[in-house]
């Protein structure tokens, strides 16, 4: 069994909550730092499963970020391979571009904590079955992207529809930030000041009210990540899906 390709955009984006589930999955993964230049692995052959990480670049940024063409290419070797694949907020947007679907500039960013709410196909879905029908998320994205064809949607918030979408049984694009903890919050909310600066969004008080948030979050974000996790090994889940 191969170790996880993570895919990291950005030094500050990294895995996060994930890893305590893919931890206690006793799972082992592997950073591809493509902002340090590190090259993208040609297929999955020596990988188990791709997790796709944020970034501050858009997926039309190929010219920019020419690795982002190789990005999008071993998202659809995954997908051919039927190995399960989880992409966040950027890896979300390179998912669903790698399946065909338009990603574009949203009206305005949605930066923060706002509520996620799950659609009928989400309550349903193995990943979330069982949660609560909505939730408070982190969010830090301009971008969206229409519904994969073929995919189905599973969340949505009041400013963007599609939130995130499952493609097959195991690929899942969440455009939201459940793996966030206050260490990426407030990492975030001192990398990218500007963008709360031209929202006028007042960071310090996104980072006040992270730990009631966080703590609110963190079951949910254990039991998604460690239900797409543990088949990796064909093991049962310990969320109890």
């Amino acid at each position: 069994m191969g170790k996880i390709w993570v895919l990291q955009h950005h030094p500050i984006e990294n895995l996060a909550a994930i890893a305590d589930a893919l931890e206690s999955a006793a799972l082992a993964w592997q950073y591809v730092r493509t902002f340090r230049g590190e090259p993208v692995p040609r297929d999955m052959s020596n990988a188990s499963a791709l997790i796709v990480m944020g970034g501050p670049m858009g997926v039309y940024e190929t010219d920019r970020y020419p690795y982002l063409r190789a990005e999008m290419k071993l998202v659809e070797c995954a997908i051919r391979d039927r190995k399960p694949v989880l992409g966040v907020c950027l890896g979300s947007q390179l998912l669903a571009a790698a399946l065909g679907a338009k990603v574009v500039k949203g009206r305005a960013m949605e930066l923060g904590w706002h509520r996620v709410t799950l659609t009928p196909q989400g309550k349903a879905d193995s990943l979330f079955r069982g949660l609560p029908d909505s939730f408070d998320a982190f969010h830090w994205h301009g971008d969206v992207f229409d519904l994969p064809r073929y995919a189905v949607a599973l969340a949505s918030s009041e400013q963007t529809p599609l939130q995130a979408f499952r493609y097959g049984d195991n690929a899942y694009g969440l455009l939201f930030h459940i793996e966030a903890t206050e260490e990426s919050v407030g990492s975030m909310c001192r990398e990218f000041a500007a963008d709360l600066k031209s929202g006028g969004i007042d960071g310090d008080k996104i980072v006040a009210d992270t730990p009631d948030r966080i703590a609110k979050l963190s079951p949910i974000a254990d039991a998604v990540f460690t239900r797409w996790a543990n088949p990796i090994l064909g093991s049962g889940s310990k969320a109890g899906a």
